[in-house]
């Protein structure tokens, strides 16, 4: 199914930045050790994701760039340079070490979009913990399945989300320790005399930590699947996947080092870890974190206060942008945006002609899943755009449209899209449900679950 829409076409002399990816040229002869050489790497040869995105950053000249630009639903701002981020992850570890945590135990984060889940977040990977974030407006049963499945041994929220699955907890047996964090003593009720005060355990800990040596075949991170059907299963990545969310960033995204990014999803969701934290930061960026939810003038005034320079949304609130009206962004200077994405589900046609209407630049759609890592197909600074098309294949990935015996199937004819495997962010498991996991794997594809067509010039669309 390809679109109505005339191709948008390009014009490479007018952008200001040059992209990072020249397409043809890197797919044709693509090899994925460059994207490992470009990595620092652990000494003695590990991997892990909170060195690539932070400590390396630290312990060289972007020590003191900021790392992150923190807004809060009330409009309060916080900074932290990489080198702040760093001792926090630090200490964090420390405390989670402290409470007796090992390589490959579960920590798991069920919090808004506070500072203090990126410390978290960061600190549990520095200690060989893998970790599950929850979406925050998750209620108490998709958060017990998930603590339950997952056999998680720390869980790190905050008060009013704490007070939210009080009566799941009992059910949690292997839960150990709940380390509650309060900022700035927001909410007055007293802790559940079992908690731990994120407070006091970080004012406690050391603000330097030797980050546990892990593999790149290690456990790192672990997201949950909708459980559209059945129970939701706990889809498993491991260090090894920062190498594509790193190549992913530079090239799906265009991320230079002088941007400053806003991805607006939640860490809940996959897409809120690989490109709100993972890609970003180890492409050594400036990110804005906001606290607080969607409202179009909130959202252009953001842009227009931080100089927002690359924006990765989600179809869904680009629609509502569209909604709110082509007025409401002209009342703002939006000029620093230069590069738009969009991922979560197929971005209609019309969403990426009214990008390049109202901004001057279309939206970049991107096609990936939880079980992919990260992105695999897109949309790229360096090439033309076919409104409702997911893009091209990222150099290094192979995609194709099959029949059911595994066949390739005609330009222009639908099919099941499939992957051929083993990419870096590859995932490696659901957890505890090894005959889920292998029924995704077919005649030497991963079989993705959705269906595509692909046209004469290697685009590929989503048909459902």
């Amino acid at each position: 199914m390809t679109s109505s829409f005339p191709t948008i076409h390009k014009d490479l002399s007018k952008i200001t930045v040059k992209p990072n990816l020249d397409y043809d040229k890197v797919r044709g002869n693509f090899d994925w050790q460059e994207m490992y050489d470009e990595l620092d790497w652990l000494p003695g040869g590990g991997l892990n994701k909170a060195h690539e995105a932070i400590d390396r950053h630290a312990n060289g000249p972007n020590r003191d760039k900021l790392a992150m630009i923190w807004e809060g639903k009330n409009g309060e701002k916080e900074t932290y340079t990489f080198g702040q981020m760093k001792v926090e992850s630090d200490r964090f570890a420390n405390v989670i070490k402290s409470l007796g945590i090992v390589t490959g135990d579960r920590v798991f984060i069920y919090m808004e979009r506070l500072p203090e889940l990126y410390f978290a977040f960061f600190g549990a990977l520095k200690a060989g913990a893998v970790v599950g974030p929850l979406f925050s407006a998750f209620g108490p049963d998709p958060v017990k399945d998930r603590l339950q499945d997952s056999e998680a041994k720390v869980l790190v929220t905050q008060p009013d989300l704490r007070r939210k699955i009080t009566e799941i907890i009992p059910e949690l047996f292997e839960l150990q320790h709940i380390i509650v964090v309060n900022k700035d003593n927001r909410d007055p009720q007293p802790l559940n005399t079992a908690d731990l005060s994120y407070e006091d355990e970080m004012a406690k800990s050391p603000p330097n930590f030797d980050i546990v040596n892990t593999s790149q075949y290690d456990y790192s991170i672990m997201h949950y699947t909708s459980g559209t059907t059945g129970k939701p299963k706990g889809a498993v990545h491991r260090h090894q996947a920062v190498v594509q969310q790193y190549a992913t960033g530079k090239w799906a995204l265009d991320l230079h080092e002088d941007d400053i990014y806003w991805c607006t999803a939640d860490p809940g969701w996959v897409t809120g870890t690989s490109y709100g934290m993972l890609a970003p930061w180890t492409n050594g960026v400036t990110q804005l974190i906001y606290e607080g939810g969607f409202r179009a003038s909130k959202w252009y005034e953001l842009i227009q206060k931080y100089k927002v320079t690359v924006w990765y949304t989600a179809p869904t609130a680009i629609r509502m942008l569209m909604k709110a009206g082509d007025e409401v962004p002209r009342r703002y200077n939006l000029t620093s945006l230069r590069f738009t994405a969009s991922v979560g589900e197929p971005l209609n046609p019309e969403a990426v002609v009214w990008g390049n209407a109202v901004f001057d630049m279309p939206f970049h759609d991107n096609w990936w899943q939880t079980e992919t890592g990260a992105i695999m197909c897109a949309n790229y600074a360096c090439q033309d755009i076919k409104p409702g098309s997911m893009g091209r294949p990222l150099p290094g990935i192979e995609l194709a449209v099959v029949d059911e015996n595994f066949e390739p199937v005609p330009v222009g004819v639908d099919g099941i899209l499939v992957v051929r495997p083993d990419w870096p962010s590859m995932f490696h498991g659901y957890w505890q449900n090894s005959s889920m996991y292998n029924s995704r794997f077919k005649k030497g594809w991963y079989i993705t679950g959705d269906s595509a067509n692909v046209d004469e010039d290697g685009y590929f669309w989503f048909v459902g």
